[in-house]
């Protein structure tokens, strides 16, 4: 298995959109709908499993490879809404670890499941 780089998964999904002359068709919204619409899909394998269940999907290969389908689908949605719209999701992503990290301290946040605003003062 190769370790692409976020750029280079993009181009490969950008020379596929291309191939197929699907640029016209990916706007912000639509791309947003799809991104949406594919984690609901994901979203939906889940519904109404119990823990087992769940466990069960992953050791299961022909479940696993639905949910690996429908996570590679909202991948392609939201590498191809950056590529089409000039986001550099590298720099985004570690601008938005920055900003977490100050919402989230370690000495408040490490084992906790609440949000930011729940902390004590």
């Amino acid at each position: 298995m190769n370790d692409y780089s976020i750029q280079e998964l993009a181009e490969m999904i950008a020379k596929f959109c291309s191939d197929r002359e699907w640029d016209e068709f990916h706007n912000p919204k639509d791309l947003a709908i799809g991104i949406s619409t594919e984690a609901g899909e994901l979203l939906d394998l889940f519904r109404f499993k119990n823990e087992e269940d769940v466990e069960e999907i992953f050791y299961h290969p022909d479940k696993r490879v639905r949910v690996e389908e429908e996570l590679a689908d909202v991948l392609f949605f939201v590498l191809r809404f950056a590529q089409m719209n000039h986001i550099d999701l590298k720099q985004a992503l570690e601008m938005k670890l920055e900003k977490n990290a100050k919402k989230y301290p370690v000495e408040k946040a490490r084992g906790s499941n609440k949000k930011y605003n729940e902390f004590e003062q």
